[in-house]
């Protein structure tokens, strides 16, 4: 891209020039009349104004040269495109953004780890200046008092693990700016809910790691078939059993968003010698045992038709992508970090998360294969923010997150899970009927 800045070069040839112009006129004229005051005067300030020009554009060139890269850019723009692609843009940088435009740190939903503001991470409020601008169109920032307003008498559940709860804090932060009265309650099984009275809406989190129903699993000493296999204790996922803290969700709620992916990669939870995924259908195991990504398509093609089949009429199901982690120099319990101030370009996001490179953060993509397959031809929406979000590495609370790693995973709030609110917003604007 092309610098619109002056030149400081050809500004102070052009600056010389005139002087030497000034100089020759005061020369011609002090022949003509030695006390002619009106010409110095003159000269004067034609070599003021040319010592300020220059001074200005040396001044442009060097803001110019230290400010941000103001975009990333990913594809050439298409504005004749006019169906929109929200998940197709670049991240633009805003300075004029000096505060949270929309909460702050006082939000008491937010989590403690979370809250990089309240944490004093250095470039907390930074992040908040860089907007996704998606190519031939715009996403704008949701109003939460036109959303409550157009949202009365509807319930909204979120289903997933942490990222999902990331995602239901910056909702519920937007909306409790606008609307003060607000009940605190468990509907079926929800982790978390709230219920802004005056409008009837009420949004919960139903927390599950794996949508299936888990738990430990240890050998019984009866010779059961695992026990024959050599495995000694585990963890029993079963593939067609919804986890309780869910189960009756779908006939609750209005629009419920799904999501789930984290705990299907995590050899430090499911340790695949110590403490493997054991997956069991109609109460028994399956024969022979099978890997977990294996597993996650079992348990997506119960949980798909279940939630179809329990939904009420009408409801608007979604379910969303993997959110990518940005650990680099190793996973977290490796002494991974993330480090970064700014937004990754292209080729650094293609490092980090191309399947041909398996990296650390290799499962982003991975998951994402396997939703696409599974809900190919049901009744669920998928919202995409894995692309949005793989080129900000800078958004985490790394080590703000008081933990004793790195936190690479979840996203400071506010922060990039109010872009994923603005998207889902724009998903339910253009899909309700």
């Amino acid at each position: 891209m092309g610098s619109t800045f002056p030149d400081p070069i050809t500004e102070k040839r052009n600056h010389n020039l005139l002087c030497a112009m000034a100089t020759r006129e005061l020369h011609h004229n002090s022949k003509k009349s030695a006390t002619s005051t009106s010409s110095f005067a003159f000269c004067l300030l034609l070599s003021l104004i040319c010592i300020a020009s220059l001074f200005i554009c040396f001044s442009l060139f060097r803001n110019g040269a230290a400010s941000p890269s103001l975009t990333y850019t990913i594809l050439p723009e298409n504005s004749k495109n006019s169906n929109c692609n929200y998940t197709d843009g670049r991240w633009i940088y805003d300075p004029t953004v000096i505060s949270p435009p929309r909460y702050d740190q006082t939000c008491k939903e937010i989590f403690k780890g979370w809250n990089c503001i309240a944490n004093n991470k250095s470039n907390a409020v930074e992040i908040l200046k860089w907007r996704w601008k998606p190519y031939g169109c715009d996403l704008p920032p949701f109003g939460p008092l036109r959303f409550l307003e157009s949202f009365r008498d509807t319930s909204i559940g979120f289903v997933g693990d942490s990222l999902n709860r990331n995602m239901f804090v910056s909702l519920f932060c937007s909306l409790r700016q606008v609307s003060s009265e607000v009940k605190k309650w468990r509907p079926v099984g929800a982790d978390r809910g709230f219920t802004f009275i005056k409008y009837n809406l009420t949004i919960a989190y139903h927390r599950t790691n794996l949508l299936a129903r888990y738990g430990r699993w240890s050998a019984s000493g009866n010779g059961d078939m695992l026990e024959s296999l050599g495995y000694k204790e585990g963890y029993r996922i079963d593939v067609d059993l919804p986890e309780g803290t869910w189960a009756e969700a779908p006939s609750f709620h209005d629009i419920l968003l799904f999501n789930t992916g984290h705990w299907w990669w995590a050899p430090s939870k499911f340790d695949p010698v110590k403490s493997p995924m054991l997956f069991f259908k109609n109460g028994v195991p399956v024969i022979p045992p099978i890997p977990p990504d294996a597993g996650l398509d079992m348990v997506l093609a119960h949980m798909v038709p279940f939630v179809e089949e329990q939904a009420r009429p009408g409801a608007l199901l979604y379910f969303r992508t993997q959110s990518p982690r940005h650990f680099e120099g190793g996973d977290w319990d490796q002494g991974g970090s993330c480090s970064r101030w700014q937004p990754l370009v292209t080729q650094e996001v293609e490092y980090l998360f191309s399947l041909k490179n398996n990296g650390t953060n290799i499962e982003t993509r991975l998951v994402n294969e396997h939703l696409q397959r599974s809900l190919k031809g049901s009744s669920f929406k998928i919202l995409d923010i894995t692309h949005m979000s793989e080129f900000r590495a800078d958004a985490h609370p790394s080590t703000a997150g008081g933990k004793r790693h790195d936190d690479c995973m979840h996203w400071c709030v506010p922060g990039l899970t109010d872009t994923w609110n603005d998207l889902f917003v724009a998903h339910l604007n253009k899909n309700r009927v």
